[in-house]
């Protein structure tokens, strides 16, 4: 983002400073935006769970700086539109940033500069080994389009001869600044060039087509049991579910979450994406053998036949097994317990082992 402004303003165009977000993207875009300066503009939802052409031109003006979409989107699917909104966000004189945090769902397919790409961050979780989740390790390469590359902040690797060499001063570059510190996690870089070349090109395809596979097969398999909102066509790499069908029983999604601890599961993505209330986002990826998939679905199929049964307190009690007991999520997020001090949580580690 940092790179569309400074082509922004080596055009003059400073004042661009609107960034188009739909509601259903990730809130590292909406932030990142906010915190390179500019304002965000949200892109309302739609019943398909789809960004439409339409919604983009309504907001398209001479103060807009860029688009940040997630593309396949936070819904599990791909965005048919992509390559029209982009045409349009350059017809308007704006940059297309990609998240390519569900790139697992198209590499290999999908060339992202084919579809009008400018920007994009190649998450390496997911896509290229690294573990998903757990608040890191994150990284991932920043890859940017002719028009925006001139203004990659330096140092630059370049070939010198047979030997690669860091150089700070080169001839028809505009950076828009200098890396101060070591990019992301070096071992996770690692990793993930290790993973790719161990793969290859068609390796790194069928990454693609497992991953899709498999959320398919877990949709085919869950939805007769639970609310699928958009269940009624293919996905890409998730499954999004949703608890319509439970909370008249009384179940909610954090019920089934805290139930599937106990069954020795991590839980899925809760209430996300904002904009399906009661979200439920299952993303298997490639590495899940069939009798894996089986397996969690079974246990998934028999929480909702509990539900339907009418054990609303053995969800609310849930989870019994783990080391510590159902936590208030609320007050955790809004009065944080940073430092343990003797005697001070004695009280709430005793109720918490009760």
């Amino acid at each position: 983002m940092l790179a569309i402004k400074a082509a922004l303003e080596a055009r003059g165009e400073g004042h661009r400073k609107r960034v188009l977000v739909p509601s259903s993207a990730h809130g590292t875009n909406p932030a990142t935006a906010a915190a390179a300066g500019f304002t965000v503009d949200e892109i309302p939802a739609r019943d398909d769970g789809r960004v439409h052409l339409d919604d983009v031109k309504a907001k398209l003006g001479p103060d807009v700086a860029a688009i940040m979409i997630t593309n396949p989107n936070t819904c599990g699917l791909f965005e048919p539109e992509i390559k029209n909104i982009a045409d349009a966000i350059h017809e308007a004189g704006a940059y297309f940033y990609c998240d390519g945090a569900n790139y697992n769902a198209i590499v290999g397919k999908v060339r992202p500069g084919d579809l009008g790409v400018d920007a994009m961050h190649i998450n390496l979780h997911k896509t290229f080994s690294t573990p998903h989740g757990g608040g890191g390790p994150g990284a991932g390469p920043t890859v940017l389009s002719a028009a925006l590359a001139p203004f990659a902040p330096v140092p630059h690797i370049v070939m010198r001869g047979e030997t690669r060499e860091l150089r700070e001063h080169m001839a028809g570059t505009q950076a828009f600044g200098r890396m101060c510190a070591f990019h992301g996690q070096m071992g996770m870089f690692t990793r993930a060039l290790a993973y790719m070349m161990s793969h290859g090109s068609d390796g790194l395809r069928q990454v693609a087509e497992d991953a899709v596979l498999n959320a398919n097969y877990l949709l085919a398999r869950l939805k007769p049991h639970f609310n699928a909102p958009f269940g009624d066509r293919p996905c890409m790499h998730e499954v999004l579910l949703d608890d319509s069908s439970i909370k008249p029983k009384g179940v909610e999604t954090i019920d089934m979450a805290k139930a599937l601890l106990d069954e020795g599961y991590h839980p899925f993505t809760t209430y996300f994406p904002l904009v399906v209330h009661g979200a439920m986002l299952i993303e298997p990826t490639e590495t899940e053998p069939k009798r894996e998939l089986d397996r969690f679905a079974d246990v998934m199929i028999a929480l909702a036949e509990r539900v339907n049964a009418g054990e609303v307190e053995f969800f609310k009690q849930a989870p019994k097994l783990t080391p510590m007991r159902r936590l208030d999520d609320t007050r955790a997020a809004r009065q944080p317990k940073l430092r343990w001090r003797r005697g001070e949580n004695d009280a709430a580690t005793k109720v918490a082992a009760e």
